[in-house]
């Protein structure tokens, strides 16, 4: 047990790897300056701040894992500041921006959004290594958070002023919050390879794709994050239907064939 212990603090004095940290950092800071702008009313940057903590989040990963500098410190830390930066912040900007008017149910919808993160986060945690890495199981921190902010930018480029006290935000907020901790199977995007050779028309439609989005990132924001988010329903709800669909033929079969 002595030599355990001495073996970690051999590790920590050994120091650790400052670049994805780095990235892990300014997605905590793009985090505490959403709570900040929206606690004072900048609602739209706010949400902006959000989305490039989203940015950095993909990105600090892929760093750490390119140059071979993962390690349960990363980890860890990068944890908690996603609890932050995708738990707090969007609670806070949806609440300053919508739910206050509905009072005690307000910050209590805020607070499921947030406490369902961080069950999100360690329900991920300790299935590291168990799940297949292609799926995650329920809708990701992140998209939920990006969901949120989509939504507030939409209803600004859209010609939007104020705050926007409406059910329906709390009804998606409270169904994002149960798409997290849910047990839907989401696309994660982990195994595609963008420095491997892809056909030219994949190309195309990528630069299609990017065009687009420049041309109407707030529209094709919103569309990329709630479209995510309703995914994994809609895919287990296709896969189910199927799976109805050929029980059903199989006892049809089934009958068919008693009756000859």
């Amino acid at each position: 047990m002595k030599r355990v212990h001495s073996l970690r603090r051999d590790r920590m004095k050994k120091g650790i790897y400052v670049l994805p940290n780095l990235f892990t950092t300014a997605n905590l800071f793009c985090g505490f300056y959403s709570a900040i702008a929206s606690m004072k009313g900048m609602y739209e940057i706010a949400a902006i701040a959000i989305l490039i903590a989203v940015v950095l989040d993909g990105l600090d990963g892929r760093i750490a894992r390119m140059t071979h500098t993962t390690s349960r410190f990363g980890g860890e830390y990068d944890s908690l500041c996603d609890l932050v930066t995708f738990g707090v912040a969007p609670s806070l900007l949806v609440y300053n921006w919508s739910l206050l008017a509905f009072g005690k149910w307000g910050w209590l919808g805020a607070f499921l959004f947030c406490v369902c993160g961080a069950l999100r986060l360690a329900r991920f945690n300790v299935q590291i290594g168990v799940m297949d890495s292609r799926v995650f199981n329920g809708l990701p921190i992140p998209g939920g958070a990006a969901a949120v902010a989509t939504g507030v930018l939409l209803f600004y480029y859209l010609g939007g002023e104020g705050r926007f006290s409406d059910l329906s935000v709390m009804i998606c907020v409270i169904a994002l919050s149960l798409f997290m901790v849910s047990s839907i199977k989401y696309y994660s995007f982990k195994d595609l390879n963008f420095f491997s050779r892809k056909p030219f028309m994949s190309f195309v439609l990528i630069v299609l794709i990017l065009v687009i989005v420049v041309a109407e990132p707030e529209i094709m924001m919103f569309t990329f994050a709630f479209g995510y988010s309703l995914s994994g329903p809609v895919w287990a709800l296709y896969t189910l239907v199927r799976k109805l669909m050929k029980d059903i033929r199989t006892k049809r079969t089934q009958c068919q064939g008693n009756l000859l």
